[in-house]
């Protein structure tokens, strides 16, 4: 109907939040190996996990249980026992929905985000543990997000040193490029930032530097 003001349509709050939420609950490859229970049949199945989220799980297994099944998943690697039901079935597997709380939801990002530390840098190995000096701008982020550029003093397979104004607690986690980080000390020039859950092997400063470097997304 002419001259009749458009109604601009706006998303529904309820929508948009789930829609939030799906963005907050990245998935990450991880192929590790499990073993998924069927409460209902007493049942246990060997399966792969292909991908991991605080939300929920892609599984390859040979046998794909029916929609809304309740399942338990034990997954190798430290990641341990999730309960959900089956959200979707897709080819050779399927995906699972966890029934977690916030706390626990926080708690597998943690998981993970020691899992990508551990994978991120395991095949590259630097032969000394000392302090290398290096250059660069980079970004860490605190956990309220507020994200701040730096820059790179010196790396080492443990840490880094950053030349920045801003100073979080001793003690206070960041993420910096694709590593988590605790911040172990505060120095003239700025803070000494531990990496955290990566193995004992040593690593390549290059290597060190391009993970530290990636973007936040």
């Amino acid at each position: 109907m002419s001259g009749q003001p458009m109604l601009r349509r706006t998303e529904d709050p309820v929508v948009a939040k789930a829609k939030a939420e799906r963005r907050r609950f990245r998935r990450v490859d991880v192929n590790v190996p499990g073993k998924l229970f069927l409460p209902a049949e007493s049942r246990e199945i060997a399966c792969k996990v292909v991908d991991l989220s605080p939300g929920g799980a892609s599984i390859e297994c040979q046998f794909v249980p029916e929609a809304n099944t309740p399942v338990v998943l034990y997954m190798e690697a430290g990641f341990g026992r999730f309960e959900g039901t089956v959200a979707r079935r897709d080819g050779f597997g399927f995906g699972m929905r966890f029934n977690a709380t916030a706390m626990k939801r926080e708690k597998i990002a943690e998981q993970l985000t020691l899992f990508m530390n551990k994978m991120a840098l395991d095949s590259n190995v630097m032969r000394r543990e000392e302090r290398v000096p290096s250059k660069g701008i980079v970004q860490f982020v605190t956990g309220d997000g507020t994200i701040t550029k730096c820059e790179v003093m010196d790396l080492s397979p443990g840490g880094v040193s950053l030349k920045t104004l801003i100073r979080p607690q001793v003690g206070e986690f960041v993420l910096i490029g694709k590593l988590a980080a605790r911040v172990a000390r505060h120095h003239e020039n700025g803070i000494g930032l531990e990496f955290v859950g990566l193995r004992s092997e040593v690593h390549t400063p290059d290597t060190l530097h391009a993970h530290i470097s990636a973007p936040h997304r």
